[in-house]
């Protein structure tokens, strides 16, 4: 039945979806390493091919773009090379830019990994994470009013980078909310507070409890008692909460749901949360239930983690895999 629904989703209107969040690129630099550095006990990396992909929310727009989803992405980036790589490649995929600022006091966030065949030898970042100024801000939120107004969900990817400020969010969840728009967050840091008024919070397990303020999450019961915290803390309709090679879990006040993992393989889970988070509301938008839509996201991201790097899943894919695990 939810494979007859899906196929019927294509005969539909595009949703329309604004991702707001931390926003960054994700450098490769692939080679091999066959012998050890005189100089040091470290890998000595002989350098085949680079590649640049986007990362943090832009990866969750790309991922949006790949099921068909017209796309405006907010967030900061810096006044520099970085930052206009990242608005070009936006661009020429087709996202809509309006609402990215540039921040004089930050760089661009870039992420640089050094692979030896598929194995990561080290990553290093470029970044700062101090919160953004408050006139910058005012500016942000004033570009983003309009944008919640003409979408049909809104998703916050924060990494802890120093925009989401606790004001900012509460005033961008408020915007959404008076206007009918769910809010879907993929969250980080301690203090949730400031995603009061969300209709859907995903963390990951471990994200879920340091938040909860509880230990080490080893069972459901655990979940749950640490889903109580966050509830109670945010009045939030559902907590997904994915945990790795087991799955993902649905949980509201009153019950929960497992759905275990579809993956056969594992390669790589870089980008595998910006997957789910845009699987997730790319199916609430398109009118599916919230366990419907959790379903499909646990096969995106069964698809994209059999890849190296950040990767999307199509629709059609989603569909195939679903196929497959039937035969």
């Amino acid at each position: 039945m939810l494979l007859d629904k899906v196929k019927a989703l294509s005969q539909n209107q595009q949703p329309t979806v604004l991702v707001i969040g931390d926003l960054m690129i994700d450098q490769y630099i692939w080679g091999e390493a066959t012998r050890l550095s005189p100089e040091a006990p470290v890998p000595v990396v002989n350098v085949k091919r680079e590649s640049t992909t986007l990362g943090g929310a832009a990866n969750v727009a790309q991922n949006l773009l790949a099921l068909g989803a017209k796309v405006t992405l907010g967030g900061v980036i810096g006044n520099d090379a970085a930052g206009n790589e990242l608005l070009a490649i936006l661009k020429l995929q087709g996202v809509d830019t309006c609402a990215i600022l540039k921040d004089e006091t930050r760089p661009t966030t870039v992420k640089t990994r050094v692979l030896a065949g598929n194995h990561q030898l080290v990553r290093i970042d470029r970044e700062v994470t101090h919160p953004i100024n408050t006139e910058l801000e005012d500016q942000f939120f004033d570009a983003l009013q309009n944008c919640i107004a003409q979408v049909d969900i809104v998703l916050f990817s924060d990494y802890n980078k120093g925009f989401f400020a606790s004001s900012l969010t509460q005033r961008l969840i408020k915007v959404a909310n008076d206007g009918g728009k769910k809010v879907i967050v993929d969250p980080k840091g301690l203090d949730y507070s400031k995603y009061k008024g969300a209709f859907i919070i995903k963390p990951n397990r471990k994200e879920l409890a340091e938040a909860a303020k509880s230990e080490k999450i080893h069972n459901l019961q655990d979940l749950q008692k640490a889903g109580k915290a966050i509830f109670a803390e945010t009045g939030v309709n559902y907590l997904i909460v994915t945990l790795s090679e087991e799955g993902m879990v649905i949980l509201d006040e009153l019950a929960y749901k497992l759905l275990p993992v579809k993956a056969t393989e594992v390669f790589d889970v870089t980008g595998a949360g910006d997957t789910v988070l845009a699987t997730i509301a790319y199916f609430i938008a398109q009118g599916l239930e919230v366990e419907e839509a959790c379903e499909l996201a646990n096969h995106a991201a069964a698809i994209v983690i059999r890849h190296v790097g950040n990767a999307t899943a199509t629709v059609e894919d989603i569909l195939h895999d679903i196929q497959n695990l039937k035969v």
